[in-house]
C-alpha cells in the first residue's frame, strides 16, 4: 500500500516504480519515476537527500544511475518503495510529487547504439510466407541463433514524437523509383536497456543477463516495407527502418517485472552450448495495439522463440562491447493467431487483406494516422504492471 494518493490499484503503482526523465514549464530535464498519476522528482529528492545514489539522481537522463549496477539499482528501488509506503515520509515527498500531466516526457536514456532482433518465430514465418512464397517460411539458420541488425541510435525518439514519412528507392514494373514510402508499417516490439557495460573483447553469459540489463521499455520500429523489400537482399535492413524507432518514456525494471517471467517456448533443434538458458524464461508481457483508437491486435511476448537473455549472449559472442545506454530489441512481437500480430504487414497479409479502421478499409499507414502501443505483465499478489505507453503520429514526406 501506498500513501500516494491515486496511486493503490493503479498498473504504476508501488510495485512498479519505472523511471523516466521530464521537464516543466521548458526547464531543465530531471530523473522522475512514476507513482499512480504523479512524478516523484528524484533530483529534488537526491538533492534534499531523501534518495542517496552518488550523484547520479540530478543527471539529465538516466546513464550514470543504470551504470552503478544492480546493488545500487535494488538499493534504490528499496528506499523508493520505503519512502511512498512510509506514512512517516509523507511529509518531505508530498511537496516533491508533480502531477503528470504538468510535464512533458523526454527520452530517458542517451541511446549508445541499437540493435534489433527478429525473435518472434510467428513474426518470421509470417514475413517468410509474404515475401517469399512457395519457399521455406524460415531460413536455415533461423533456429540455430537469434538474427539481428544494427540499427540508427541517432533516430531512436521518444513516444509522442511525430514520424516523418520516409523517402527512398522501392521497385515499381518500370525499374526502381524515388519517393515517400506507401506501404510504411510498425512494428510492436520489446525493448531492452543495457546499464553495466561490458568489456571490448569479453562475453556476456546468458546467465549474467540481470546483471547488465536495467529495465524494459516498448518500441514501435517503424518499417517502410517497399523500400525494405527493394533493398533487404543481399545485406538486410537499411533505410527502410533506420528513419525512427519510438520508444515509452518509462523505463521499467526488471526488478518490477520479477513475477513476469514464465517458461518460453522449448527450442528445437537444441541450442549451443552459449545460447543455452538455464531456466530458459521469457516474459508475460501482454500488448496491445491502437491505430487511430481502434485495438486491432494484442501481440503476446511470451511466445517469443528467443529470449531476452539469448539475445544479450549472440550480441556479445564476438567479443562487441556493451555500453552504457544501449537499446536492444525484441523484433516484432506476433503470435499464432492473425488478431496478435504485431505489424499491419502481417495484419493485412501484405496489404491483400484490408482491415477496417474507424470505418474504413485499410492497408498501411496514412498521414495523420496513430498509432499506439501499450503493454501489462502480471506483478505481485495478484497486481498489474503497466508499461509505458509508445506512440506516434504519420507526417507527411519532407
Amino acid at each position: 500500500m501506498t500513501w500516494v494518493t491515486g496511486a493503490d490499484g493503479s498498473p504504476y503503482g508501488v510495485t512498479n516504480l519505472p523511471y523516466g526523465v521530464f521537464r516543466q514549464n521548458g526547464g531543465p530535464s530531471r530523473i522522475g519515476v512514476r507513482i499512480g498519476s504523479w512524478v516523484f522528482d528524484l533530483a529534488a529528492a537526491e538533492a534534499a537527500e531523501l534518495v542517496l545514489a552518488a550523484g547520479t539522481l540530478c543527471r539529465p537522463v538516466l546513464n550514470d544511475f543504470m551504470a552503478l549496477g544492480r546493488p545500487q539499482w535494488t538499493a534504490v528501488r528499496q528506499r523508493l518503495t520505503e519512502l511512498l509506503t512510509d506514512p512517516a515520509h509523507r511529509d518531505a515527498v508530498e511537496p516533491l510529487l508533480v502531477p503528470l500531466d504538468d510535464v512533458e516526457l523526454l527520452l530517458p536514456i542517451e541511446v549508445a547504439d541499437y540493435v534489433d532482433f527478429y525473435s518472434s518465430e510467428h513474426h518470421a514465418s509470417n514475413v517468410g510466407q509474404i515475401f517469399r512464397p512457395g519457399q521455406p517460411p524460415l531460413l536455415p539458420n533461423w533456429k540455430h541463433l537469434p538474427i539481428g541488425y544494427h540499427g540508427r541510435a541517432g533516430t531512436v525518439v521518444v513516444s509522442g514524437t511525430p514520424v516523418t514519412r520516409p523517402t527512398g528507392q522501392r521497385a515499381s514494373a518500370e525499374g526502381p523509383v524515388t519517393g515517400p514510402s506507401v506501404r510504411l508499417d510498425i512494428e510492436a516490439e520489446v525493448g531492452f536497456v543495457v546499464g553495466v557495460p561490458s568489456a571490448l573483447g569479453d562475453r556476456v553469459s546468458v546467465d549474467d543477463f540481470a546483471e547488465h540489463v536495467f529495465g524494459v521499455v516498448l518500441v514501435n520500429d517503424w518499417s517502410a516495407r517497399d523500400i525494405q523489400a527493394w533493398e533487404y537482399q543481399p545485406l538486410g535492413p537499411f533505410l527502410g527502418k533506420s528513419f525512427a524507432t519510438s520508444v515509452s518514456a518509462w523505463v521499467t525494471p526488471l526488478d518490477a517485472l520479477a513475477d513476469a517471467f514464465v517458461p518460453a517456448p522449448d527450442q528445437d533443434p537444441p541450442v549451443v552450448d552459449y545460447l543455452r538458458d538455464v531456466p530458459h524464461l521469457g516474459l508475460d508481457l501482454r500488448l496491445a495495439v491502437e491505430w487511430n483508437g481502434d485495438q486491432v491486435s494484442e501481440p503476446p511476448f511470451a511466445t517469443m522463440y528467443w529470449t531476452p537473455a539469448q539475445q544479450l549472449a549472440h550480441l556479445t559472442v564476438n567479443g562487441a562491447s556493451l555500453r552504457t545506454g544501449d537499446l536492444y530489441a525484441s523484433g516484432t512481437v506476433s503470435g499464432p493467431d492473425r488478431g496478435q500480430v504485431g505489424s499491419f504487414l502481417e495484419l493485412t497479409w501484405g496489404g491483400a487483406e484490408p482491415v477496417k479502421v474507424g470505418g474504413e478499409s485499410r492497408t498501411f499507414l496514412d498521414d495523420g494516422d496513430t498509432v499506439t502501443i501499450t503493454a501489462t505483465a502480471p506483478g505481485p499478489d495478484g497486481t498489474t504492471i503497466g508499461l509505458g505507453e509508445v506512440s506516434g503520429t504519420v507526417r507527411p514526406a519532407r
